[in-house]
């Protein structure tokens, strides 16, 4: 008997390149069937938040606060170095600045947010947009400082921005270990061998368009249609990377390490729970 089941990613080129393969069942998982779900990542945060699906990505910021009902899959991570978020704003703005002025954040389940609270808990007049609003809000002076992500930090310098912070780079000499931005989760409820098996498709994906480059590519650019396509393979080759292969001993340290961070501070709970599928 197929079950199927819910899986939400986003648009953006890492996801639909990860993707691929269970997407056009180019890859199959025995006994499930994948009933897609598009959404920018701070709609599959929420939607992780009202638990409403299976297998989804989400932003490690909002893992924490999910713990009770999902678990984390080692396969499809956006974590490394040097992929952080970034703090832009007109030239001429100091860090001085931002503590007067409005810094505009593309959500506040978003690690990019996570991670500017745990660098300065003082910023205090936060302004939520869409991620891909933020850079005209700071060109056209509706805010001080914009907290950019995703592929918005190789086209920044287009709208005359400079950069103040890599808040990646902080987190990276605060920590010593990578970045953790994005994970994929899924459901306890569904039980430990069917979460170990979508882990291991989600694996096989990736494998799957790491050896035909063209076709997924062509996919990746639909859903990124206003996209520069030099922009979209970067966006890829910085964020697919071995950690999404297998988070391994150093990507579970970089959660592990967020997640204390974050307790420490108050931003989340701490939980009894395991935080792999796999334990």
């Amino acid at each position: 008997m197929t079950r199927q089941l819910t899986l939400g990613y986003s648009p953006c080129p890492n996801d639909t390149f990860i993707f691929y393969g269970l997407a056009h069942n180019k890859v199959r998982v025995s006994g499930i069937e994948f009933k897609q779900r598009f959404a920018d990542v701070e709609t599959l945060n929420r939607m992780a938040i009202e638990g409403s699906l299976d297998i989804t990505k989400i932003s490690y910021h909002t893992l924490g606060h999910v713990r009770e009902a999902y678990a984390l899959l080692r396969s499809g991570s956006a974590l490394g170095r040097g992929c952080g978020p970034l703090i832009v704003a007109r030239p001429g703005t100091s860090m001085a600045d931002l503590n007067k002025g409005t810094i505009a954040i593309p959500g506040p389940l978003t690690t990019a947010t996570l991670l500017l609270r745990l660098y300065d808990p003082s910023f205090a007049n936060l302004v939520v947009m869409p991620f891909d609003r933020i850079m005209d809000a700071v060109a056209n002076n509706e805010v001080t400082a914009g907290l950019i992500i995703h592929e918005s930090r190789f086209t920044y310098p287009l709208y005359q921005l400079a950069q103040l912070l890599d808040l990646g780079a902080w987190w990276e000499r605060f920590s010593g270990l990578p970045i953790p931005l994005g994970g994929i989760l899924g459901k306890r409820a569904l039980g430990r061998e069917v979460l170990l098996k979508v882990e291991t498709g989600i694996r096989e994906s990736i494998h799957y368009a790491n050896s035909h480059p063209d076709e997924v590519l062509a996919y990746c650019k639909q859903h990124s249609q206003e996209m520069d396509e030099a922009v979209m393979k970067a966006h890829i080759d910085l964020y697919v990377n071995d950690f999404s292969l297998d988070l391994g001993q150093e990507g579970l340290a970089a959660v592990r390490r967020l997640f204390a961070e974050s307790e420490m501070r108050g931003i989340f709970p701490g939980s009894d729970k395991p935080l792999l599928a796999e334990e």
